[in-house]
């Protein structure tokens, strides 16, 4: 039971910071550029960003 503790306190505690905008807004940011830095790194998508440019 003490993994449910956690997974129980980090979904409340999201639901709190969930109603922020400001961070939401920070959210968005973070996940914006990680989720651009994580395409650059997959060999596929990289090749398909390459083909697109190559246009």
């Amino acid at each position: 039971m003490p993994l449910l503790d956690v997974v129980a306190n980090s979904l409340i505690l999201m639901n709190e910071l969930g109603s922020s905008p400001i961070v939401l807004i920070f959210v968005a940011i973070a996940a914006g550029y990680f989720g651009w830095r994580v395409v650059e790194f997959i060999p596929f998508t990289r090749r398909i960003i390459e083909r697109r440019d190559q246009r």
